[in-house]
Order: C-alpha cells, then sequence, then structure tokens
C-alpha cells in the first residue's frame, strides 16, 4: 500500500497516452515513445493514473518498433524503469481490431479490490468504454471511473448519463467516488449534470471556481450603483454557476478543455496540468494531476433502543 495511505492523501492522474505512439510534428513517420512515457508517468509520484488510449494488443507496432513491450501497455506501465512492479494495474478492452486492442486502464499504488469494464460505445464506428475499478484507501472503498467519450456531442450525453446510471446503481450515498478521463467536452456542456446527479466536484473548478471574480465585480459594481439610489436587487445579476475545466489539448499549447477530474468525498489540495515541449512529445494530450485528501465519514450517533434522537 502507498506510504500516502495512512494519512488519507494521494495524488491523481489522468492522461489520454495516444497508444505510445506519435507523429512527427512535420512529417509522417511514427515514434514510439511508450518507454519515454513510462519514465515520465513515474516522476509524477502519483497514487491513481487513470489511462486513456492504452495498448493490450498491437501486433504492427510490436513488428514496427525496436523495443516495443512484449506484454500489454498497463502492465508495462505499471513496471518502474528498473522494471520493479510500481503499481496494480486494470485494464478494460474498448476497441478490437485484427492487429489487436486498446481501451483504458487503471495504474494504482492502492490495492484494486473489483473491476468491471462496460461497453458505453453509441455506434459502430466509434468504441468507447468505461472502466470501474474499486480500491482500497486508509481502509475505505473508494470507487473510480475511467471514462473516454465520443467525439459527437449527442454520444457524449447519453455516455454520461449511462455513467450516471451505473454510478447509482452500484456506488453507495456515501462513498468516496474519482471519475477522469477524457471527457472530449470541449464545450464543457457534461458538467453541470455530472456534478448535480452524483454531488461530484471538478477538482480545477474546486481550485479555480469560475467566474468567482467577475461575480464580485459585479457585486462591487451593484453595491456603488445602490449608494446612489439604482435599487438593484444583487440577486437578479447572479451570473449561472458554470463549471470550470482545464485546458489540456493540444499538449504543446493547451486551448481545449477534454480532459476533467471529478471526486466526491475528497478536499482538493492542487491542481495542475503539465504541458510544454517534455509532454508535447509523449502524447497529444496533456496530464491533469490533483492532489487529494480522502475526508472522514460523517460520525454516526448511536442511540439504545427508547431513547429519544437528539434534536437537530
Amino acid at each position: 500500500m502507498s506510504p500516502k495511505a495512512a494519512d488519507r492523501t494521494l495524488r491523481v492522474a489522468t492522461y489520454n497516452i495516444h497508444k505510445g505512439v506519435l507523429r512527427e510534428l512535420f512529417g509522417l513517420r511514427h515514434i514510439n515513445r511508450i518507454q519515454d512515457l513510462r519514465a515520465r508517468l513515474h516522476e509524477l509520484e502519483a497514487d491513481l493514473i487513470l489511462l486513456q488510449e492504452v495498448q493490450g494488443q498491437h501486433d504492427r507496432h510490436a513488428a514496427r518498433f525496436e523495443h516495443w513491450p512484449d506484454e500489454p501497455q498497463d502492465t508495462f506501465l505499471a513496471k518502474s524503469p528498473s522494471l520493479k512492479r510500481a503499481f496494480e494495474s486494470a485494464y478494460g478492452r474498448n476497441a478490437s481490431y485484427l492487429h489487436g486492442h486498446h481501451g483504458n486502464a487503471l495504474l494504482s499504488k492502492f490495492p484494486i479490490l473489483r473491476q468491471e469494464n462496460r461497453d458505453v460505445s453509441d455506434h459502430a464506428m466509434e468504441k468507447r468504454g468505461v472502466l470501474h475499478c474499486v480500491i482500497q484507501v486508509a481502509g475505505r472503498e473508494v470507487h473510480v471511473f475511467v471514462v473516454h467519450f465520443g467525439l459527437f456531442a449527442r454520444s457524449r450525453i447519453r455516455q454520461t448519463q449511462a455513467v450516471i446510471d451505473w454510478a447509482r446503481k452500484v456506488v453507495p450515498a456515501d462513498a468516496p467516488m474519482i471519475i477522469g478521463g477524457d471527457f472530449n467536452d470541449w464545450r464543457n456542456r457534461l458538467s453541470g449534470e455530472l456534478t448535480r446527479s452524483l454531488g461530484l466536484t471538478e477538482v480545477f473548478d474546486a481550485h479555480n471556481p469560475a467566474m468567482k471574480r467577475t461575480q464580485k465585480l459585479l457585486y462591487f459594481m451593484t453595491d456603488r450603483l445602490n449608494e446612489i439610489g439604482a435599487g438593484i436587487d444583487p440577486q437578479q445579476l447572479r451570473l449561472p454557476r458554470r463549471v470550470r475545466a482545464a485546458r489540456t489539448f493540444p499538449a504543446l499549447i493547451p486551448w481545449l478543455r477534454m480532459d476533467r477530474i471529478y471526486t466526491r468525498g475528497f478536499e482538493v489540495q492542487q491542481v495542475q496540468v503539465l504541458g510544454g515541449p517534455k509532454w508535447a512529445r509523449l502524447s497529444d494530450h496533456s496530464p491533469l494531476v490533483a492532489d487529494l485528501r480522502l475526508t472522514r465519514p460523517a460520525a454516526r450517533t448511536t442511540r439504545t433502543p427508547g431513547q429519544p434522537a437528539l434534536p437537530g
């Protein structure tokens, strides 16, 4: 178990690794990046890494590239560059083809107690899935969903609802939960439903609340106008709540808000996007990393039969 487990803190990252192969910036040649990618992942010192576009098998890459791993990428990435196994791993196959398959994966320094992968594909041309794992952190079960949603807006809406329905059935109402991955939600249309339906908080929004400064400025202006008799009700000028998300794509100059981490039962301590040339040479997405602290469950009051309940 991770040494961080005792004090209930953990670092979580989500990363679309583009199958460990990246096209040259100027040219058509594909470059094997899986070894460098593994080294960078272990430098994150993360406890949980939610991965998308993980290659379970790819015979063509194995034949084309020197030093291509003989094992599935989740197993390969779970080992440090010194070949010491640092993570437990779980893999969920989403897309299968003649020369292999790929899907989502979870690397965990905490015990993985159970896992299930579900197909949430909306049509035959775009295979998508969600991997659900239950891990044990500081004696508590934490539910982790690794997602990779489709490129079409209607598909993403249906896939979001599928995850909400699934979580409501299998996750206890008071259980800690993490949902993360590549949502392809550059228009930020999914966050509202996810946060409302499951009581989630987006980690970047928790650290940098959307519209906070604008709302403060609006209230300040309202107060000044009311001082001269304008009679404006501040509540009428309250801005609609929008969930903020990090810019993670493309990796060289992140602009689109594609990758998210949603949590329940955690305090968000720090969030960062790892962009720039160092990461752009590994994948077209940037990793999103969050430092979390597992909150203590609410205390339960016990009473003997016939004892009246406490007021309030």
